[in-house]
């Protein structure tokens, strides 16, 4: 029998408490037997984004799902051609895992743009997809594809962005990021200033 293995796919720039929840969350609900955190070196919709390197947030990653046997983070993408693309994700996965069933996830606000994708048809087409909601980007699950299903899981405000601006503001993000991570980011001073200019690790 296949495996149902969820990919969550982002920079995880850091990883952060929501993350998890979610990634929990979907496990039961869209019926899962893992979830994979694929670390993606390059974004295709942020190339300006300043990342922290590679190797660090993968290692963030990590330190984030190590009591969560079912929480895998996972850097196949950094293996593959650049830019990122999702299509190329899932067709190689699916090449090298031909015991598993992969089931993309992404929030309703990625769905809304989702024809902007590369090959999303073909994605549509070979793979199940499924939805989470975010706020401020309402789907009609009766609109939806019949492999794409709208999954209910709660709404948790809270972004990378939001815990870098408060890293180099001197705020406190206990409780925002697992323990393991925050103590790495305060150790290494990681996002403590500003990124300077440089070319970027996208």
């Amino acid at each position: 029998m296949l495996k149902r293995t969820g990919i969550y796919g982002g920079s995880f720039n850091p990883i952060h408490v929501a993350h998890v929840r979610l990634a929990k969350q979907l496990l039961e609900k869209a019926n899962l037997d893992e979830v994979w955190f694929v670390v993606s070196p390059q974004n295709p919709f942020k190339q300006d984004q300043q990342l922290l390197d590679d190797d660090k947030r993968l290692q963030l990653v990590r330190l984030a799902l190590k009591r969560h046997p079912r929480l895998v983070a996972c850097d196949y993408e950094f293996h593959l051609p650049r830019p990122s693309y999702m299509h190329t994700t899932l067709t190689h996965l699916s090449a090298d895992f031909p015991d598993r069933e992969f089931v993309l996830l992404i929030g309703a606000d990625n769905w809304e743009r989702f024809d902007h994708w590369y090959r999303a048809d073909d994605i549509l087409r070979d793979y199940k997809l499924a939805i989470y909601p975010r706020e401020g980007s309402p789907i009609a699950p009766t609109a939806l594809p019949p492999n794409v299903q709208l999954v209910d899981t709660p709404l948790i405000n809270l972004s990378s962005t939001e815990i870098r601006e408060r890293i180099r503001q001197g705020r406190s993000i206990a409780r925002l990021v697992p323990k393991a991570v925050a103590d790495i980011i305060s150790k290494e001073h990681l996002y403590a200033e500003h990124p300077k200019s440089q070319s970027p690790n996208p």
